[in-house]
């Protein structure tokens, strides 16, 4: 089997809603919409799709969308003057890590790399 990457997509409950977070707060660039919306961050195409029902946003899975950033306090600080809940950046063994949740509850997290 040959595969190429396509995308990565997340359910969400108000398409609307979450263009506006993706575009406004996490500041990604909206490239096409018509049924589901595609944007992009850096050379990956990131899609939002409306959920087909309640389940599908009832996951738990393991999927996130991570952010590498440049400085993680300065993009907490900044997610929470936007009244994004945000965690305190943790430490890990190569880097910091927060996260945070869009408005379907789909974790988000940044990362930022110290080694």
């Amino acid at each position: 089997m040959q595969a190429d990457f396509d995308c990565i997509f997340y359910y969400v409950s108000d398409l609307d809603r979450a263009i506006q977070f993706y575009t406004d707060v996490l500041g990604f660039k909206l490239h096409s919409r018509d049924v589901v919306a595609r944007l992009h961050v850096g050379n990956v195409l990131f899609e939002l799709v409306p959920a087909p029902d309640s389940r599908a946003l009832q996951g738990g899975g393991n999927g996130r969308l991570c952010l590498r950033v440049d400085d993680i306090r300065a993009a907490v600080a900044e997610l929470r003057s936007k009244g994004v809940p945000t965690e305190n950046p943790e430490s890990k063994s190569n880097g910091l890590l927060s996260s945070l949740h869009d408005p379907d509850g789909n974790e988000i997290c940044l990362w930022e790399y110290t080694s």
